[in-house]
């Protein structure tokens, strides 16, 4: 099967086209789902952020091991309790040749903080940054904090005067489909430039031979990003010669692919955990027959929903033995994560039947599953599985699965019963969780969850520097939210990338390619 078929022979001369004369070294690759836009600051979604990173960099970006390591800052300390002192690196242009400075800084952070941000949740402790000359600014926090670097990792620096030049210095309302200049069009400082931008059809980025970390960049001159929905597409191309890489290969074509000459599969436990949410909060749920009242309200029937999912037939035979059960929606890589936490409540349907009954429920009831269909490790599979295990407790589940474009949005809107989401933590701290999660005004909780007990914690949490009673607060928030199951964890992924063996990329415990490590002998 050959993608320039797929594509369209048109759509191919065009990549042709664009491809600059000098490129020697083009790296192919494709997943199943495009970036959602590229305004770095609309979504944050790991693929969004993924393209977006390699244009776009931050003040301190994750290595290979997601440990923080200097980006556009070169160095950062503590002055005062609420004062960070971040030296900027010098002689770093944008890709339009503008100069970058300590006011891009300040934009930037600012248009990160603005109400269509997606990461005003991530930088809230922020009270002001502070130009102190053009490459050193001061990060005023409403308190101590321990995290702001680890809190920075994804954080783009856009430029001032572009963004006022485009008309883009607010955010994207991407939950209302905002058309900006920003969502096609970018001007990052690092080490590749964007080309073409034909969302969902093709993404082409160039070297940008005037970055700053040149010297440590591989040797990859152009990226062309396809995406393709189709798992045996992905691999029928990857087969065939006409990708070099592909992102999210799928489980069933693994062993093929580890089989087949001059192809290779890497594998790593992902700093992501994959779970359903519950609408909690609403009076009544609108997709189901239960009137007046909101079933999912009782943690009885939150509890029965979690004991009635086998998890590990989910394990063996949607997702082939790899993703490890959780019982938190954290990761281990996480801090507050332990063994303990992670352990599930057993899989017990009559004692699911039993509760549905004691709460009021003893024919279940109806409710509808918002799934992705492009977005995790066989989405749509698991929320099929689901909806069986489900069944057999009389709760009748009514799968709507679509592409990530149409799914995220009803969560930002609110208008979800019931979803699946994924959620992997940039910083590495639980706070992360708490914040966009489970606080109230979080911004991706779409369950209407409120307890007053676990806001106070972390907004405290964000603002202590002795570990002790921060961890003990971390631990109090997960005793919490594991007692309330408003999210029903599913599991941990594993993610495998699939590539020609001439290629060496690190794969990365985020599922974020960074192209600058690419190596293609």
């Amino acid at each position: 099967m050959k993608l320039t078929s797929l594509l369209g022979g048109a759509a191919v001369a065009l990549a042709l086209a664009v491809s600059p004369a000098y490129a020697k070294n083009t790296l192919r690759w494709a997943s199943q789902g495009d970036a959602l836009t590229l305004d770095p600051h609309a979504q944050n979604e790991s693929p969004t952020i993924a393209m977006n990173l390699n244009i776009m960099e931050p003040l301190v970006r994750s290595d290979r091991e997601l440990k923080p390591e200097p980006a556009l800052a070169t160095s950062w300390k503590v002055l005062e309790p609420t004062v960070w002192e971040f030296k900027l690196r010098e002689g770093v242009k944008f890709h339009d040749g503008d100069t970058f400075d300590a006011d891009d800084v300040i934009f930037s952070i600012k248009r990160a903080q603005s109400k269509n941000s997606d990461f005003k949740d991530q930088i809230g402790s922020i009270k002001e940054v502070k130009k102190i000359d053009d490459h050193t600014v001061h990060l005023i926090t409403t308190g101590p904090n321990p995290i702001l670097p680890n809190q920075l990792l994804t954080i783009a620096m856009m430029s001032k005067e572009w963004s006022e030049k485009h008309d883009v210095v607010e955010v994207q309302d991407y939950k209302n489909k905002q058309e900006t200049y920003a969502i096609r069009n970018t001007n990052g400082t690092g080490p590749f430039k964007l080309q073409l931008r034909e969302p969902d059809v093709r993404t082409i980025l160039v070297k940008n031979e005037d970055w700053w970390g040149v010297k440590n960049h591989g040797n990859v001159d152009e990226v062309v990003y396809t995406p393709i929905a189709n798992a045996a597409t992905r691999v029928a191309a990857l087969l065939s010669g006409e990708l070099e890489f592909v992102l999210d290969p799928p489980l069933q074509d693994l062993e093929r692919v580890k089989r087949t000459a001059g192809l290779k599969v890497l594998k790593t436990p992902q700093n992501r955990s994959i779970f359903f949410g519950l609408n909690v909060g609403a009076a009544e749920l609108g997709s189901s027959d239960v009137k007046g009242k909101n079933p999912l309200a009782d943690p009885k029937v939150r509890r029965a929903m979690y004991q009635a999912i086998d998890i590990k037939a989910i394990g063996q035979k949607v997702m082939r033995g790899d993703a490890e059960p959780a019982g938190i929606i954290a990761a281990p890589f996480v801090r507050g994560w332990t063994k303990e936490l992670d352990q599930r409540l057993p899989y017990d349907v009559d004692g699911a039947k039993k509760l549905l009954a004691e709460a009021g429920y003893p024919n279940g009831f109806t409710v509808k599953l918002d799934c992705p269909n492009d977005r995790y490790i066989n989405d749509e599979a698991i929320c099929q599985a689901a909806v069986g295990m489900l069944a057999r407790i009389g709760v009748k589940v009514n799968l709507d699965a679509q592409p990530k474009s149409l799914h995220f949005p009803k969560l930002a809107k609110r208008e979800t019963d019931m979803y699946m989401l994924g959620w992997g933590v940039t910083t590495l701290d639980s706070h992360y969780v708490f914040s966009f999660l489970a606080h109230t005004k979080g911004t991706w909780n779409a369950t209407g969850y409120s307890n007053p007990r676990v806001d106070e914690l972390t907004e405290a949490m964000e603002i202590e520097i002795d570990p002790e009673k921060r961890d003990a607060m971390i631990a109090e928030v997960w005793k919490i939210l594991k007692e309330d199951n408003v999210y029903l964890p599913l599991h941990h992924q594993v993610i495998s990338w699939a590539m020609r063996e001439n290629l060496d990329l690190p794969i990365i415990a985020n599922d974020q390619p960074q192209f600058r490590y690419a190596v293609m002998k």
